[in-house]
Order: structure tokens, then sequence, then C-alpha cells
């Protein structure tokens, strides 16, 4: 364990996702056995008591790789040499609230985070977006954090990847580890697109093994983009558990080389590949070569059906970016 320690600056430290996602950041999940690891988890201060009460569970734990965890209110400590930004933390929702307001709490969050990240991580920081609406809230902290070069910023779909992957598995009377090269293009929302044209299972084509196309179409689909919405409604609450066990896949994935032949979903910078907006950060097949760097695939065929699923969801990042443009009185 010769290693120098990665440090991982982690907001919304007192949260549910979080509270199922930094006891395995500490045990190895993500980094590996033989890397250790720093925590500086961010929280509001309201919820500091019920932080420091999470490290006091993290020290009580005695993780070998666990080399130092900090919980502050201060994001110019939380992302001090920061290798790595989890952003969890956003305002939710809540009933009566209109877009405009969401987006107005949440964009001075990110502005104030993206400017912390720039000044105070380390010079290849890499930031990972969760807190919802990701989409949007990463590309505000993105055009805040200048000199951090855009490629390092994404925003999650793995969640919605491995639901799909779920999905499609229990249709085809598969495992789940049958299935690859699940896309979810466009806007982390009931609008995102889960690609069923471009999977496969067994390596053959999803419709060539599951040839309901109307069960794809208007029961796949609708589920995956109400998924969320459905497990709050089932349990009271929204992922957690699933939503951290997601994060430790992208991470991974990001860090790892992939697969010949095989790709994951995140959502970066879009520089208008497959037709999408320019300047957006929407869902796109990635991969990852043995450096460490990302690529998005090329050359996949995107049918009629799936082109009108991809560009409904981006004319929805295109109207939150111009919300969210107006109500931060800056140009994203």
């Amino acid at each position: 364990m010769s290693e120098k320690p990665i440090r991982i600056a982690v907001t919304g430290a007192a949260g549910q996702i979080a509270y199922s996602l930094l006891f395995r950041i500490a045990a190895g999940d993500i980094f590996g056995e033989n890397r250790p690891v720093i925590l500086n988890l961010l929280e509001i201060e309201p919820a500091l008591t019920r932080c420091n009460g999470v490290v006091m569970e993290l020290e009580d734990c005695a993780f070998p790789l666990l080399k130092e965890v900090t919980a502050t209110t201060d994001p110019k400590v939380a992302f001090q040499d920061a290798d790595w930004c989890l952003l969890l933390g956003s305002a939710p929702r809540k009933a009566g609230m209109e877009r405009r307001d969401l987006l107005d709490i949440n964009g001075k969050i990110f502005v104030d985070q993206g400017k912390a990240i720039a000044a105070h991580a380390s010079n290849n920081v890499k930031v990972l977006v969760v807190g919802n609406p990701c989409n949007i809230n990463a590309l505000i902290a993105l055009r805040h954090a200048e000199g951090v070069p855009v490629g390092n910023f994404f925003a999650m779909t793995g969640l919605d990847e491995s639901r799909s992957k779920y999905q499609l598995a229990q249709k085809a009377g598969v495992h789940v580890s049958a299935v690859k090269n699940m896309t979810i293009w466009g806007n982390h929302s009931s609008t995102q697109f889960p690609d069923f044209t471009n999977a496969t299972i067994r390596g053959i084509p999803v419709p060539e093994v599951i040839r309901d196309k109307t069960w794809l179409e208007e029961t796949f689909v609708p589920a995956i983009q109400k998924r969320g919405a459905a497990i709050i409604e089932t349990r009271g609450v929204s992922s957690a558990a699933s939503a951290a066990n997601a994060i430790v896949e992208t991470v991974r994935k990001l860090i790892n080389p992939t697969p010949t032949g095989d790709w994951f979903s995140v959502s970066v910078l879009s520089n208008g590949e497959y037709g999408t907006e320019p300047g957006l950060i929407t869902g796109f097949p990635l991969r990852t070569d043995a450096n460490g760097n990302h690529e998005i695939v090329p050359n996949l065929e995107i049918n009629d059906y799936a082109r009108a699923q991809i560009d409904a969801s981006i004319e929805e990042l295109k109207e939150e970016r111009k919300l969210a443009s107006e109500v931060l009185s800056c140009r994203l």
C-alpha cells in the first residue's frame, strides 16, 4: 500500500446516497484494494452534525485504506487537492415548486462549487455530478470551473443503464451479465432514451432476441423513464443504494480500460456528436482506453425511432439550459 492516497470530495455527505457510498469507497470498491483514500465530506450547516456521525462510523470501521476523513461546510476545504469530486448534493424539487425556482436554487449551488473546484482541486480533477437535475447542474459547474478540462465533467446515467439491463434480461430470460452496450441518450429525466436498438444480449442485437417491438417501445422505454418515480411511490423515498452502486460502477468504468467491443453510458459535453446540440451535457456511449482517457463511441446506427427519442430529450436539455441561463444571468 505504497501508492499515494487518492483524495475524494463528496457533497451531500450526510444524505442517503452518500451513506450507501462512503463505506464502499473506504473499503476499496472503486479505486482498488491497494489504493489508500482520503475523504473530504461537504455538507450544509444543518446537516453537519449528522455528517459527523457518518465520520464516526467510518472511523469505527477501521478501514485499512482510509487514511483521513474530514467533514466541513466550507467548499474550499472540501475540494482542496481533490482528485475526484462526487457531487451528490442538490436541492430537491418540492410540491408546488416551479422548475425555474429549482434551477435558481441549484444553479447558485453549482456555480459556487464549480468555482471552488477550479480554485482548490487538483489540476486534473474529475467531477461526477449525481445531484438532480444532474445534466444541467453539471453544465453549470463546468461553465464556472475555469481552467478545469471540460472533458473531466460527467453527469451520471449509470443507474438508468443498470435498470435497463435488468429489465431486458428479465424479459429475455437471461442473466443480467448477458446484456451489453446499453446507452442512455439525452437528459437524466423522463425524456431519456434507453437505447435497446444498439444494446445486445449474448452478442445479438436486442430487437433480434426480444422480438416484441410493442413491449420494447411502449413498456420497456416508459418503465425506465419512470423507474425513479416508481421507486419513490413504492418506497417513500428516492433511490439511494442503487444510486450509490451506479456511482461505484461509473467511476470504475471511467478509470479502467473498457473491454474491446463494449461501452457504457454517461453524460458528457457534446461537440455535436450524433446530431446532438453542441454545448449540452448529454448521455452518450463511452469507452475508456488504457491511459484512462475516454471517447464517445462512433458510428452507431440511429434509426428513425431512436432519432426521435433522442431529439426530444435534447430539446428538453436546450430548454433547461435557456432557463438556467436566464435565472443565473449568464451564458451556459
